[in-house]
């Protein structure tokens, strides 16, 4: 539920939808979703400072009812 919800607000930020994944990740403390997008569309989902990945952590902070989330954004060049 949480890496969907993600995706979908990715996807209403990003020039390049097609290219957003999303991956659910277990570890000890928690969650981690792992946010991969085309790398034009980088600056863009980590906004000015920070602000947009900021918003973007709270927003799935808030969803989760299972615990502590850790929202990571990645360029599709790493791996």
């Amino acid at each position: 539920m949480l890496a969907d919800a993600l995706e979908h607000l990715v996807r209403g930020i990003v020039d390049h939808p097609d290219d957003v994944r999303v991956t659910t990740r277990s570890l000890r403390r928690g969650e981690l979703l792992e946010v991969r997008v085309h790398p034009e569309d980088l600056g863009r989902v980590i906004g000015r400072s920070g602000r947009t990945a900021r918003a973007l952590r709270t927003v799935i902070g808030a969803l989760s009812t299972t615990g502590p989330v850790r929202v990571d954004v990645v360029d599709t060049d790493r791996r």
